[in-house]
């Protein structure tokens, strides 16, 4: 029997009854443990870059939902500015996903620009 059995089980046919339903609620306390959160925002104007360069300074990453605006926008291209100095100074990176969302990585993360 390999490793992998020896976790797994035997091999034999799995039911329902040999899973655990797990409540999330158990475990509340675990964001304090962890380092690396992922913040999902949502850019109406200037003043919500604030929170989301907070975010990226502290080692998060933040998934921000912009379809308010255009790409032509001068909203959004002055928060694109703001938040290319942050990834600049923190070495992080920052792409756009579409035309809808883009997203901000903290220091010593880089997105891949290649799909799966």
């Amino acid at each position: 029997m390999g490793i992998m059995s020896k976790i797994l089980g035997g091999g034999g046919s799995r039911s329902v009854d040999d899973y655990v339903e797990l409540d999330t609620d158990d475990f509340a306390d675990a964001h304090a443990e962890t380092g690396t959160q992922v913040h999902f925002a949502e850019i109406a104007d200037q003043s919500d870059v604030i929170p989301i360069k907070d975010a990226v300074y502290d080692g998060d990453f933040v998934i921000a939902d912009i379809t308010r605006h255009s790409t032509s926008d001068r909203t959004i291209e002055r928060v694109y500015d703001e938040l290319r100095q942050v990834v600049q100074e923190v070495d992080g990176d920052i792409v756009q996903k579409g035309d809808d969302q883009i997203i901000v990585t903290p220091a010593g993360v880089k997105v891949s620009r290649q799909k799966l």
